[in-house]
């Protein structure tokens, strides 16, 4: 069975040892962005998503410790540049570090406005948001 989803990806997981913290943490961040949580899987995962489950949290199935990847980040897609304010905003209010206030980041393209942090376990997130405005408009 087809379906009109362009993406490419299913869902990314990433890993904490401490899931009531990230989970306080990704309910406020991703409801800035119309994210939620749409599926829990007892106490080691949580999964968000505006209609299916895309985004994990959880307990690494190994037993052993949660870590970061160097090079690695999930980008986040906001649909203004309002919601990539709001994403940055929260993520600082609920621990997690700048590494790139919102703003255009002409080297990415012109319509390309952005920011990044790191999340309270270390994971590099972002949000995103591509003004097609200005796309079609070049």
């Amino acid at each position: 069975m087809e379906t009109d989803n362009p993406s490419i990806l299913n869902h990314i997981s990433l890993g904490t040892d401490d899931l009531a913290r990230a989970a306080a943490f990704y309910d406020a961040v991703l409801a800035t962005i119309g994210a939620k949580r749409v599926f829990e899987h007892g106490d080691m995962a949580i999964a968000y998503g505006k209609m299916f489950p895309e985004f994990w949290i959880g307990r690494p199935h190994d037993g052993g410790k949660a870590e970061t990847a160097n090079g690695t980040h999930v980008a986040f897609f906001a649909a203004s540049k309002a919601e990539v304010d709001a994403f940055h905003a929260a993520a600082l209010a609920h621990g997690a570090a700048d590494e790139g206030a919102p703003g255009p980041r002409p080297e990415y393209g012109a319509p390309y406005y952005g920011c990044f942090l790191r999340d309270p376990d270390g994971h590099k997130i972002e949000a995103t948001f591509w003004d097609m405005a200005m796309q079609t408009a070049g």
